[in-house]
């Protein structure tokens, strides 16, 4: 079994540097070295791991072998690890008490901002950082520790974590002002089979949610689905009057009020399900963590909007 407790960062970031400037060289230019202090580390590396860690036969010299990718893993955990340890070091060199990392799914975004604003109103001496990003992304970041509260809708099932839930996340049918349906008050499976749905990629909650609706509501009849990147460009779209979505009421709040958007009374919407704060059990979050998220869960009532 190798033996890592001579392993070095400065081992590790020439390894990560060749792999992704593909020559020794161009990792020199990145570290500010010379190219034989390259390779050097990079022969102590190998030599401590006991195996190739580059395909030095193939047509790039320096792609990772299967061996190689788990030490290049190794190497960009080390180097996440050690920004937030400085985040938080810096954090409380400043006169703060703490740090938390706050991790959104992109929905989220139209929310959160508005509870970080509230909290640090309340804990000025907390620093919190915010990162939005897809379900998969928020989900990744769980599992390599780097949020110590995350907001999302479905926990996932395999990690370790306490969920809280905050509340009501409705999801409606909008469509641009003046559609054809804005006035009928019985939308029927047949006034829609015609319309062409924009919607997030595959594996979304959004997506899955409507999929499942529509299924519903056409008996198993299929629908013009078009895929669309991100939310914005979803409401965008459909204002342009591109198709109709099936999308976060809480993402679309301001274009409703001021009718740049409308919702389509169709029956079995708006389809409710609910946000969950998300924290970590094992490793336990730090105090500051804990302390936002208890701030959360006691004000979601004052703070969570009326949609």
């Amino acid at each position: 079994m190798p033996d890592f407790r001579g392993l070095t960062r400065r081992q590790l970031r020439a390894f990560s540097a060749t792999v992704e400037r593909g020559s020794v060289s161009g990792a020199a230019l990145t570290l500010g070295v010379t190219p034989p202090a390259i390779s050097t580390q990079l022969k102590l590396l190998e030599d401590m791991v006991g195996a190739p860690l580059f395909h030095r036969d193939s047509s790039k010299p320096f792609s990772p072998t299967e061996i190689g990718a788990e030490v290049l893993n190794l190497a960009l955990d080390f180097e996440r690890l050690a920004a937030r340890t400085a985040e938080r070091v810096d954090a409380l060199i400043s006169g703060a008490t703490g740090s938390v990392a706050f991790g959104v799914v992109s929905t989220g975004k139209y929310l959160a901002p508005y509870f970080v604003a509230a909290f640090n109103r309340a804990f000025p001496d907390i620093r919190v950082t915010l990162e939005i990003g897809n379900r998969e992304e928020i989900i990744a970041g769980l599992e390599r520790d780097e949020f110590d509260v995350a907001l999302m809708g479905r926990p996932p099932a395999h990690l370790r974590v306490e969920t809280f839930t905050l509340g009501d996340h409705p999801h409606i049918l909008i469509a641009p002002p003046g559609h054809r349906l804005e006035t009928d008050n019985e939308i029927l499976a047949e006034d829609l089979v015609e319309e062409r749905f924009l919607a997030r990629e595959p594996g979304s909650g959004t997506r899955l949610l409507m999929e499942r609706f529509l299924a519903r509501l056409g008996g198993g009849r299929p629908f013009n689905v078009v895929e669309m990147g991100t939310n914005e460009t979803i409401k965008q779209s459909v204002m342009a009057g591109l198709g109709l979505a099936i999308i976060s009421a809480h993402t679309c709040r301001m274009e409703l009020a001021d009718r740049h958007l409308i919702a389509l009374p169709v029956t079995g919407l708006p389809l409710v399900r609910q946000w969950f704060l998300l924290t970590r059990i094992a490793p336990a979050p730090s105090r500051a963590g804990l302390k936002f998220r208890d701030f959360f869960i006691a004000n979601r009532a004052r703070l969570w909007p009326k949609v």
